[in-house]
């Protein structure tokens, strides 16, 4: 295993953050400071970060409800309370992708830096599923044929979206790319302002009668089809 990957997999951090430190000469192998991210290794390679070994540790994934608020970080420069916080777990955990503030529901944490970065990756096309709350609450047949075929942002036409009306002012939308406030952008391109914003699947996982607050970890066998289906 590479390098870097081999670091992220035991969760020192995620793939990129690894191999800013293997540049930056921090990472032994053995005996040898290594700055090549690419050197192969494994288990029996002696691989030590600031002079402290690093050893791969049990993989875990946990599903968070994730409430309004919260910033979906590792930690906080202004002193608000993150994701991680709300999951009990003795691992060093990441956040796959993320969720603004004001959005709630479902997202991931793993100790798993190569897992957390490769969900985020836009290249699987991983799902996800949000409920939008939108003012005006009438959408018309062309704005949600806009949000269907695609809209123009600033950053470029957003990928076509499965898009449905669930009930008055409310918007069912499953995207496959993560842009920044993608769905709030989408809705106000084409006239609406979103008002609420629930992220309630992702990846085949849903939230089911999870708490808003609560977590769970989990199980092996959930973890190996989500892999299995977007790896």
């Amino acid at each position: 295993m590479r390098l870097a990957k081999f670091l992220a997999h035991c969760g020192v951090a995620s793939r990129r953050a690894a191999e800013r430190l293997v540049a930056e000469g921090r990472v032994t192998v053995g005996v040898e400071v290594v700055i090549d991210p690419a050197r192969d290794v494994d288990e029996s390679s002696r691989v030590a970060v600031d002079g402290r070994p690093v050893e791969p540790e049990p993989r875990e994934v946990h599903l968070l409800n994730k409430p309004r608020g919260v910033v979906s970080t590792a930690q906080d420069t202004h002193g608000r309370p993150t994701v991680v916080e709300l999951v009990a777990s003795d691992r060093r955990l990441y956040p796959v992708g993320r969720l603004d503030a004001d959005t709630t529901g479902l997202i991931l944490l793993t100790n798993d830096g190569s897992l957390a970065e490769r969900f985020s990756h836009p290249r699987y096309e991983v799902p996800r599923t949000y409920r939008a709350t939108v003012d005006p609450p009438d959408v018309s047949a062309e704005a949600l044929r806009s949000l269907r075929d695609g809209v123009n942002l600033e950053d470029g036409l957003t990928a076509p979206t499965q898009v449905r009306v669930t009930g008055g002012g409310l918007l069912e939308l499953v995207l496959r790319e993560g842009r920044n406030r993608q769905v709030r952008r989408m809705c106000e391109a084409v006239g609406h302002r979103v008002t609420a914003l629930e992220r309630v699947a992702f990846g085949g996982l849903t939230l089911e009668n999870l708490d808003r607050g609560a977590s769970r970890r989990l199980a092996a066998d959930e973890i190996e089809r989500l892999t299995e289906s977007h790896g």
